[in-house]
């Protein structure tokens, strides 16, 4: 396995990885309530700005990537997370890589 294809795979990974803790989660509490709870603690208002920054950082790059399909994958990253940034990388690395690896030759 090349380590572009070992990259995507671990970003595959980590996306099930992460439905499968949004799952557990949902049967454990309230979202709207453990909401709450984060926006009342200091630390909770950094993790959520940290989260937003994220997401921000990503839709920016796929948007400059996607084109005009960028608004499905924009809309489905503010709705479902950090699971569509994972998919998405995944999904594109291969075209990304190339490009890179020119930026960082300088040319």
């Amino acid at each position: 396995m090349t380590p572009l294809n070992l990259v995507r795979v671990l970003f595959m990974l980590a996306a099930a990885a992460l439905v499968g803790l949004i799952v557990w989660a949902s049967t454990q509490a309230s979202i709207g309530a453990s909401f709450l709870r984060m926006i009342d603690d200091p630390w909770g208002v950094v993790t959520l700005t940290d989260l937003s920054l994220g997401f921000l950082a990503a839709a920016t790059v796929i948007g400059l990537v996607e084109g005009r399909r960028a608004l499905v994958w924009i809309a489905a990253l503010f709705v479902l997370g950090n699971v569509v940034t994972a998919v998405w990388l995944a999904r594109r690395l291969p075209d990304l890589a190339p490009a890179l690896r020119r930026l960082r030759a300088g040319g």
